[in-house]
């Protein structure tokens, strides 16, 4: 391909992995504002995905001009596919982690630090290490190691799966009157949100080992 196809692209690598940069950090932010249930860091963690959609729009935008000027092929064609589909995921696990904020901001008030600590921060640090490893792989080249990669986001993945099936069966055996019942049903509905991030990490695994390796399209 042509020398401003590869700047092109460059240019929108640059601008997916800076998104997710914002991602991983907001969900860093919020790993430690669930551990003190701090206002200020929920709100810090909130400022790293502001205009993500318009963010993402803007990506669209440049891949579909590079398809109608370079009509790449092969594996080029694969990087601009992943990168539009990925853009996707991203504002997906954006608005996810927004309202996992805005759930767990209210959840903080009436549920005690203990239960965050043996519920929610196991699976947000899971969450963290999945969104980290995916965007280790935005810049990895190296076949093998993009396959651990996604093997390690998989692992994590999985762990926030098991992790909620957990917590909701635990929270619902201790939900002993209504009060408690109404709590705990806030507090899991919160801790979907993040198991979702988690699965929008391995969507987006999936279209970078298809990027880079080849294979079925997985989404």
């Amino acid at each position: 391909m042509s020398v401003n196809f590869d700047e092109n692209l460059i240019d929108i690598k640059n601008k997916v992995t800076e998104i997710a940069n914002g991602l991983l950090k907001s969900n860093q932010f919020l790993l430690k504002a669930l551990k003190d249930c701090d206002p200020k860091k929920f709100d810090e963690a909130r400022s790293y995905i502001k205009n993500v959609s318009s963010k993402t729009d803007d990506i669209d935008n440049s891949i579909v001009k590079v398809l109608a000027l370079y009509t790449p092929e092969a594996r080029d064609l694969r990087y601009v596919i992943a990168y539009l589909k990925i853009t996707n995921d991203l504002s997906r696990a954006s608005s996810s982690t927004r309202n996992f904020i805005r759930g767990f901001t209210d959840v903080c008030k009436y549920v005690d630090v203990d239960t965050i600590s043996e519920y929610a921060v196991p699976m947000q640090t899971s969450t963290v290490k999945a969104v980290g490893l995916a965007l280790t792989m935005l810049g990895c080249d190296d076949e093998d190691e993009i396959q651990e990669l996604y093997n390690e986001v998989l692992i994590q993945e999985n762990k926030t799966d098991d992790l909620y099936e957990m917590v909701e069966r635990n929270l619902s055996l201790q939900a002993d009157d209504s009060n408690s019942f109404e709590k705990f049903h806030r507090m899991l509905r919160a801790l979907r949100k993040s198991s979702k991030i988690a699965s929008r990490t391995i969507s987006i695994a999936n279209l970078l080992v298809y990027a880079k390796i080849g294979g079925t399209l997985r989404s």
